[in-house]
């Protein structure tokens, strides 16, 4: 499912906005279809323009209301009246490099009925990246499951020992949860969490409130779109355009 709003303070607009000839979300939801684990894609959305827009392309687009808390509550609300033992929040704004890591997040709750909810991570390999408070960064534990998620950069390297050691290194959250519906409904009833609301991370209510989430792992990147600067960039990457 592809959760997305119009309104944006700093990208109004921005599902909408164009690449090479489709609109941000629509480049999204064909990664989507490629998707092995994928039985249906879905638009879930509170804005007639989207709606339409996707709807004009033949995607099954349910309306939400207008107050979600964030896109995984949106997903939810759909969720609620809707068949399916596995829900994927996919971002509207953020481009896989390969439909692969669709697969990557959905196969650990295939593969174990113990997890309730799963996502994928990505080794950091720039520094910039490291410092940037829009690359979300995470810790797990030596069972992959997520410890903690921040903005910030972690873990501390206070011995400057990542450079020389690649174990060692930083890694990045991609914006993609599968959820089991149960944990789905259940997040979705939890009140905001002090650690959501200040690191403005819809995961960490899920860790706050004692839900797991386990982290795969994938060698596959992707490209959030923050700003019309980041859309520009995006153009550019002929390697994303091949759907």
């Amino acid at each position: 499912m592809i959760p997305a709003r119009f309104g944006s303070t700093r990208f109004p607009g921005k599902p909408l906005a164009e690449v090479r000839g489709r609109p941000l979300i629509e480049w999204v939801a064909l990664r989507a279809r490629g998707a092995t684990l994928v039985d249906r894609v879905v638009i879930a959305s509170d804005d007639d323009r989207i709606l339409s827009h996707m709807a004009d392309r033949d995607y099954d687009v349910v309306r939400t209301s207008a107050g979600a808390r964030t896109g995984s509550d949106r997903v939810a609300e759909v969720a609620q009246n809707m068949e399916g033992d596995i829900f994927v929040n996919l971002q509207a704004d953020e481009i896989l490099g390969d439909v692969r890591i669709i697969d990557q997040a959905v196969a650990p709750l295939i593969k174990d009925p113990g997890v309730p909810i799963s996502t994928v991570m990505r080794r950091i390999s720039s520094p910039e990246d490291c410092l940037n408070a829009n690359v979300v960064k995470v810790v797990t534990n030596q069972h992959h499951f997520a410890l903690y998620f921040s903005r910030a950069t972690i873990p501390a390297d206070r011995d400057q020992l990542a450079p020389s050691r690649p174990d060692l290194s930083w890694e990045q959250h991609l914006g993609i949860y599968a959820f089991r519906r149960e944990a789905l409904l259940e997040f979705a009833r939890l009140p905001t969490s002090r650690l959501e609301e200040l690191e403005k991370l819809e995961q960490l209510r899920a860790l706050d409130f004692g839900l797991s989430i386990y982290v795969a792992r994938t060698e596959h990147p992707s490209w959030r779109v923050d700003s019309p600067e980041d859309l520009e960039q995006l153009k550019g990457m002929d390697v994303l355009w091949d759907s």
